[in-house]
């Protein structure tokens, strides 16, 4: 795609800020003085390969979140016309999470082994024809098939996503690519819903089913026209060696074994532990928030909708934040493992206040906004876990990491739903549940505090022949 044809105000917004600072822009002859880049400037082919990666990323993130909707937002008209009971849709609600968490090692190490452009691009196909699939089913055996398969299709895209930002930009300056695609978690859930009735309402379930599996396919396609790894970019040698010049050493041994390698060091536990926390209490809010406005709060479905979408907003925000400070943090000359793992920590202790301080408060506006603050710190640490394992670990075992890491996600997030409902229906309150999600942010900020201290080193050469 040529540079001319990039839309004008992205390009304006990655010119901005601490954007600047890390190369992520696409500037004219008439913007190159006022810009500081790192390292003595890389190239304008290298900016704009940079640029063209996160937007790719960014867009494919979207889509990868409407398709997972799409069940919940059909959900009625599903259940209806293939005469599902509410516990075959809650199966079939659940089947996505739990092939999606499966597959976290397994994609992790395939990204880490087969590049992220092959990865991702064959994810991207599997989880488009399983969207396609969902369109046509006419029993619930079919119907689970495809949504396992979407979840396999999807287990590779935020895992390669960050070995991509690993793979573009140096070591110090991941963290704000990283939070802008991870943004795309935060902000394509607050559009699914109103998007896809609006296709569900026009032209029924399975045609949005179609036309979502679809625009998984064009992203495909884009990525695999206008992707490639920096090597394989023409991009100056120069430019290659300043984006990992202040990498460790890469790992001698892929698959299995590098997974297993990772399994001996604590900052790996310390990670897979304490994002359980980070995504256990972002799941809290995703999945109980407007049942909590309906019920503890006594507003209408329609006023709590209109409540909730102020806390989900913050959490995009937290999420593009997460990034930005940890860029601010880097301009100190402070340890790029601890730009990020320093957010993590605070944004979790700050989440685990104002969550558990927001339904001891009477007043609606000030637990709203207890909330948001909440949720906007859940996702700084979000943004910044993410990029954590990007700087902490050899760069070809990052996305290995990162899978580690996302299964301790997937476990809060699949614990955050059912633990709440257990406790709100045990004591007729949700003080319980959102006083446990404060205290779970607390351990696990303890646990990031405790344990991923140390970076992840590559062996030395005689302990590499041992473990190959």
């Amino acid at each position: 795609m040529p540079s001319n044809s990039m839309p004008l105000s992205f390009e304006r917004a990655l010119n901005d800020g601490a954007l600047m600072r890390v190369n992520f822009l696409m500037s004219d002859s008439s913007h190159e003085a006022n810009v500081r880049p790192v390292g003595g400037g890389a190239s304008e082919r290298t900016r704009h390969m940079r640029t063209m990666a996160v937007m790719l990323l960014v867009l494919a993130g979207c889509v990868n979140y409407f398709d997972r909707a799409a069940v919940a937002v059909g959900n009625p008209e599903i259940r209806q016309e293939l005469g599902l009971s509410y516990e075959e849709m809650g199966l079939l609600l659940s089947a996505f999470a739990w092939s999606y968490g499966l597959a976290q090692i397994p994609a992790g190490i395939l990204v880490d082994r087969f590049g992220p452009r092959m990865t991702l691009g064959a994810g991207m196909v599997l989880w488009s024809l399983a969207q396609l699939a969902g369109g046509l089913v006419h029993s619930l055996p079919q119907f689970l098939s495809a949504r396992i398969a979407l979840g396999f299709g999807e287990s590779p895209m935020y895992i390669g996503g960050t070995r991509v930002c690993a793979d573009w930009f140096p070591l110090r300056h991941r963290a704000l690519p990283i939070a802008i695609f991870n943004s795309s978690s935060a902000l394509a859930p607050a559009l699914a819903p109103p998007i896809l009735t609006m296709l569900m309402l026009a032209h029924g379930w399975r045609v949005m089913f179609i036309i979502a599996g679809a625009a998984g396919f064009a992203v495909a396609a884009l990525w695999a026209i206008y992707y490639r790894a920096p090597r394989d970019a023409g991009i100056p040698d120069a430019d290659i060696e300043e984006i990992h010049r202040e990498d460790g050493a890469s790992i001698p041994h892929v698959g299995w074994k590098q997974f297993l390698w990772l399994l001996r060091f604590p900052t790996t536990w310390g990670m897979f532990l304490g994002f359980f926390g980070v995504v256990y209490i972002s799941w809290l809010y995703a999945t109980w928030l407007p049942g909590y406005l309906e019920i503890a709060r006594h507003q209408s479905i329609a006023n709590a909708g209109i409540w909730s979408a102020i806390p989900l907003a913050a959490g995009f925000f937290g999420a593009v934040a997460g990034g930005v400070i940890s860029d601010r943090l880097a301009r100190f000359r402070m340890d790029a493992a601890a730009t990020c793992r320093r957010p993590v920590i605070v944004g979790l202790i700050v989440a685990g206040i104002s969550t558990a301080a927001a339904v001891f408060v009477e007043d609606l506006s000030a637990a709203i906004a207890l909330m948001s603050l909440g949720l906007f710190a859940a996702n700084v640490a979000s943004s910044c876990g993410w990029a954590l394992a990007a700087v902490i670990a050899p760069v070809n075992a990052v996305a290995t990491l990162e899978a580690i890491q996302n299964v301790g996600g997937s476990v809060g997030g699949s614990l955050a739903p059912y633990l709440s409902g257990v406790l709100l229906q045990r004591t007729g309150s949700f003080v319980p549940a959102f006083v446990l999600a404060g205290i779970i942010a607390f351990v696990c900020a303890g646990i990031y505090w405790s344990m991923t201290r140390k970076r992840i080193e590559a062996p030395q050469t005689q302990d590499a022949e041992a473990v190959v």
